[in-house]
């Protein structure tokens, strides 16, 4: 008996101080105030709450993609002819103007073709002209002839009309009424010959066909002066001269293709490849600011040209095009610009302090003070920047959120019960 005692004195003992630190850390945490007595009193914190209006923040800078700038079109240089070059009067990297001769290839079989077409031509027109005085002459032969004829077959029938009156009355002979009849008949057939060869003439136009061959003669001449043109090599467009390595003494061929390019750049593009959520933060737009990286604050708009409609299947992005004037020449194809996808407005958006956020596994919760009530809500978060937080869902800006003794609220708590003062009586340790 005397022994379980002793050993109780002894647990007592080696429990004792830490029961003492207990107390000493309790009545300090919960502001025990000692007196000479033998009593403490605890006092307790009113538990506060505060609020603050829901504001907008700017979350981050503008979404921004690096693009390249590239021409609005670009133009073969095509060579029609074949031959040497004689003379370079443009060179890669110029600017030319449309028309503009850029090299000249050796046109001397070109010109000799161009002089024969002209002889041609010339022979044709003589040929044209003496078909017409014959023609003319022709004509009136044939009229002469059918008048004689007709004079003749007239004089003719008055004659064999005349021997046969005679031979009725016994004047002339059955041999002279013959020969008479004879003479009728021939100027008959001279008449109705003279007739054929002018409905002939008629029907068979000289004129026409000479006027056929002047034609021809003057397409061919037109052929050739216009083949002499190949040999001057023109821009086909305004811009810059590019993939065109074109040195005198070089021969060309009409059928190797385009020498070079024409890149026009008024206007010209700014081309970039977004990915899928970047395509869903300009699919709406009609433009998009955009800038030279040396010179950031020299901002612009420019229209969106092109929005690919679908994903490349192989690059798994979206191509996006702007068109930008470019009058001045300042912008040139191969540069990198930056676009913005968003602006500072749009970066501009409702957020909250995170620590007025109450997590709950996935979900997140704020309470808002709704009256004279806390009501706990949820919300959907976006991005992040410092101590605040994007809500994407959920709040409205102006509303009176809790930022301070979130966690000690239950949503539809009255306001006026969430302040409150308690004091309770703690034992004085000694």
């Amino acid at each position: 008996m005397e022994m379980d005692y002793r050993t109780h004195v002894k647990k007592g003992r080696r429990w004792a101080p830490r029961i003492a630190l207990a107390l000493l850390v309790i009545c300090l945490m919960s502001g025990c105030s000692l007196s000479g007595s033998n009593t403490a009193s605890v006092q307790l914190k009113p538990r506060e709450i505060q609020t603050e209006p829901v504001q907008r923040h700017t979350i981050s800078a503008p979404i921004e993609q690096v693009a390249e700038v590239v021409a609005g079109t670009k133009l073969d240089i095509a060579v029609k002819v074949n031959g040497e070059v004689q003379q370079v009067l443009k060179q890669k990297g110029e600017f030319v103007k449309k028309d503009e001769v850029l090299f000249i290839i050796d046109s001397t079989d070109a010109e000799s073709a161009l002089r024969k077409s002209e002889l041609a031509l010339r022979n044709a027109q003589q040929t044209l002209q003496q078909t017409r005085d014959n023609a003319v002459s022709s004509r009136l032969n044939l009229e002469n002839s059918v008048k004689r004829a007709e004079t003749a077959y007239n004089n003719a029938l008055e004659a064999y009309n005349k021997i046969r009156n005679e031979f009725d009355s016994g004047l002339a002979t059955q041999h002279q009424v013959d020969q008479q009849k004879q003479a009728l008949d021939d100027a008959i057939m001279s008449l109705d010959s003279a007739k054929q060869q002018w409905s002939a003439f008629e029907k068979t136009d000289s004129v026409a066909a000479a006027q056929i061959q002047v034609e021809s003669a003057t397409l061919s001449l037109e052929d050739a002066k216009r083949n002499l043109n190949y040999f001057h090599v023109k821009a086909p467009g305004d811009g810059i001269l590019t993939d065109y390595e074109i040195v005198p003494g070089q021969n060309v061929s009409a059928s190797a293709g385009s020498v070079g390019k024409v890149q026009l750049i008024d206007p010209i593009k700014i081309k970039t490849a977004l990915s899928e959520s970047q395509y869903k933060l300009v699919q709406s737009k009609q433009e998009l600011v955009y800038y030279d990286p040396d010179l950031p604050e020299r901002k612009e708009t420019a229209k969106v040209s092109y929005l690919a409609p679908i994903m490349s299947a192989n690059s798994k992005t979206y191509t996006l095009e702007l068109e930008v004037s470019n009058t001045d020449l300042r912008i040139q194809p191969g540069k990198r610009y930056m676009v913005q996808l968003t602006t500072e407005n749009e970066e501009n958006v409702v957020a909250i302090p995170i620590l007025s956020i109450i997590r709950e596994e996935s979900d997140t919760f704020v309470f808002v003070q709704e009256g004279s009530q806390y009501r706990k809500r949820f919300i959907a978060l976006g991005r992040q920047n410092g101590e605040y937080q994007e809500v994407i869902e959920g709040l409205q800006e102006g509303e009176n959120l809790v930022v301070v003794g979130q966690n000690s609220l239950k949503d539809g708590q009255p306001v006026e019960d969430t302040v409150t003062s308690e004091s309770a009586p703690a034992p004085a340790g000694n």
